[in-house]
């Protein structure tokens, strides 16, 4: 865990977000949806479908376009899987595609992307799968598969094909990746916000992120490949990048989709945009909200509450203390996380404070020290103390 820089600027920002001046930042997690909740200054994209009812349960800028980061991924997959058996992969095929749709692998979309002929891809799938605003990326930057557009009416149509017309080789393969889809992406960015944050198992799930450097949360890792060929997941865009096009190319892009509930029940696809400069844990809590907002059929919310964090390069640990107890991972600077209970520990001490107490995170299946939840006191407030 880092510890802030100067000791003033430590009291200054802990008496704020320590909530020492005021009410815990603290919500409780939703028993049912209401109404969407869209954070101010947030662009946003929604549609729902339900299955088995045939119908969409929220359309909110369903068909507006968004340049669409790693969820292009799953094109760029049906695409290669178009010509080549599943079942009949080579190994580096199936180590590559696996990682592309697993864990988010920029190089394995690269890689694919080129041997497809670009925009190509997107010019068969759109005819396949009847795609009616998905569109290549702007002239010039036909090499970015990261920029080609998306729609949240769209998706719903992929996930469609996927589950209903693909062939059940292809639906199981592409599924049960999505299904493993890993905490941290190969770029070092925690990948487990809106739906995978959200809801309960079981779940599916290709998320999309674009615009953010380099703070995702877990372990960096030094980019593999040039930007344009990385196609832009969690990298800030170049100036040169950053013109007018049909879709946006300049805020911050965070995006959650896939299937939720039991038999892939409801397909879910948030689009979102943030104002520019947004930090990627602020963009990944208001994900969380709104996505937790929707009416969503079949959803198994999970039970606890939820609360801000403070500082960056957080550990979650396996247990509740720094002895023998390795990271698991990072939070995203500044998360909103569920904590499901509370139970004393090791004592830690981050000038000026110290703390005995530490938050269990069922999401991240460890603890972190409840010194970096934004909450007063020691103690959280509300939360029931662990029973083992």
């Amino acid at each position: 865990m880092r510890r802030l820089g100067a000791y003033a600027a430590v009291l200054a920002l802990a008496a704020t977000v320590l909530g020492l001046t005021g009410t815990p930042r603290a919500t409780a997690a939703p028993a049912r949806a209401t109404q969407a909740e869209i954070p101010a200054g947030v662009t946003a994209g929604v549609a729902v479908f339900d299955r088995t009812t045939g119908t969409f349960t929220e359309r909110i800028n369903e068909t507006l376009k968004f340049r669409s980061a790693s969820v292009v991924k799953l094109l760029i997959a049906l695409d290669y899987l178009r010509t080549h058996d599943p079942r009949t992969l080579s190994a580096a095929d199936r180590t590559r595609l696996d990682s592309m749709l697993r864990s988010s692998d920029d190089t394995a979309a690269s890689y694919y992307w080129d041997l497809g002929g670009r925009t190509a891809i997107i010019d068969r799938t759109v005819a396949q799968l009847g795609l009616t605003d998905t569109a290549n990326p702007p002239a010039g930057y036909e090499e970015t598969w990261g920029y080609v557009a998306l729609s949240a009416a769209d998706t719903v149509r992929i996930y469609r094909y996927i589950l209903d017309t693909a062939s059940a080789p292809v639906r199981d393969y592409v599924m049960g990746n999505l299904r493993q889809s890993t905490r941290c992406g190969t770029d070092g960015f925690d990948q487990h916000f809106g739906i995978a944050g959200s809801f309960e198992r079981p779940w599916a799930v290709k998320q999309g992120w674009s615009g953010f450097g380099s703070s995702g949360g877990c372990t960096p890792k030094p980019p593999t490949t040039a930007f344009a060929a990385a196609g832009v997941q969690g990298s800030a865009q170049p100036s040169a990048q950053r013109a007018a096009a049909a879709v946006d190319l300049t805020r911050e892009a965070l995006h959650t989709t896939g299937t939720v509930g039991a038999g892939d029940r409801t397909i879910v696809a948030v689009f979102t945009l943030h104002p520019d400069g947004t930090p990627y844990g602020t963009a990944y809590t208001d994900l969380g909200r709104l996505t937790r907002s929707l009416d969503v059929p079949g959803a198994v919310r999970p039970s606890g509450t939820w609360f801000g964090t403070w500082s960056s390069g957080v550990n979650v640990r396996p247990r509740p203390t720094t002895v023998d107890s390795a990271p698991l991972t990072t939070l995203p600077a500044g998360v909103e996380v569920l904590v499901s209970c509370q139970k004393l520990g090791q004592e830690v001490t981050i000038p000026p404070y110290t703390n005995t107490w530490w938050a269990y995170l069922p999401q991240y299946g460890g603890y972190v020290t409840n010194i970096y939840i934004t909450s007063p006191g020691n103690q959280l407030p509300g939360v029931p103390v662990c029973s083992s």
